[in-house]
């Protein structure tokens, strides 16, 4: 499994205009390695989550493979 600062990477590389409801989300998953980790209050699974509930703008093949990717995470 990818650490979570990874796929942040290659989500920014591909939205290239995040939704601002997204955004703090995916600057949080920047700060996280695995699933397991804490941002703050939250756990890494609840950042994920809310990033995926407001993600629903980004669209595409790379979208699509990274989103089930984080969905296989938080198990889902």
């Amino acid at each position: 499994m990818r650490a979570l600062y990874e796929i942040a990477e290659d989500i920014k590389k591909d939205w290239t205009k995040v939704s601002p409801y997204a955004l703090p989300y995916l600057e949080a998953m920047e700060d996280l390695e695995t699933i397991n980790d804490r941002y703050l209050f939250d756990s890494a699974k609840s950042v994920v989550l809310y990033f995926l509930s407001n993600a629903s703008g980004w669209k595409g093949e790379v979208a699509k493979k990274i989103k089930a990717e984080l969905k296989e995470m938080v198990g889902k």
